[in-house]
């Protein structure tokens, strides 16, 4: 087992949740815990599939099937069990480094309706998305 990949107790956890694989054209199904180690191995340093370790087998079987879960409704259902059960919360964001380009001439714009519109909708919906107890006021609560 490499590191960063599921313990014993995790994968006790999520092996139910996964669905079976069974071998297409007569060739066997790997190893549903091998190929999740190795998506979770891609996602947590952010390689290119190509560029995934070769003890989790070959980088295209284990993306047909990360594609073929995600089509499938896996991951949310994966979510959605560990929230019921308690190990995790149901507000996470997910962080990346994708950034949008405006145009040169974008920005010195003038505001107008619209424009207060949208910044009205974003504070809107920013006090929605924030945790009503936030880390620090259970950190300073505990203490």
């Amino acid at each position: 087992m490499g590191r960063g990949d599921l313990t014993d107790e995790e994968w006790d956890v999520i092996a139910g949740l996964l669905p079976s694989e069974r071998g297409r054209k007569s060739r066997p199904a790997h190893d549903n815990r091998r190929f999740l180690n190795g998506m979770l191995h891609v996602l947590r340093v952010g390689c290119p599939w190509r560029d995934m370790h070769e003890r989790y087998g070959l980088w295209n079987l284990v993306y047909v099937r990360f594609r073929r879960w995600a089509e499938q409704g896996v991951w949310d259902a994966i979510l959605a069990t560990l929230v019921e059960l308690g190990l995790t919360d149901d507000w996470q964001h997910m962080i990346d480094s994708t950034i949008v380009r405006g145009h040169v001439s974008a920005v010195g714009g003038k505001g107008g309706l619209v424009r207060r519109l949208l910044v009205d909708h974003a504070a809107a919906l920013r006090a929605r998305s924030t945790p009503a107890v936030t880390i620090r006021d259970a950190l300073s609560a505990s203490s």
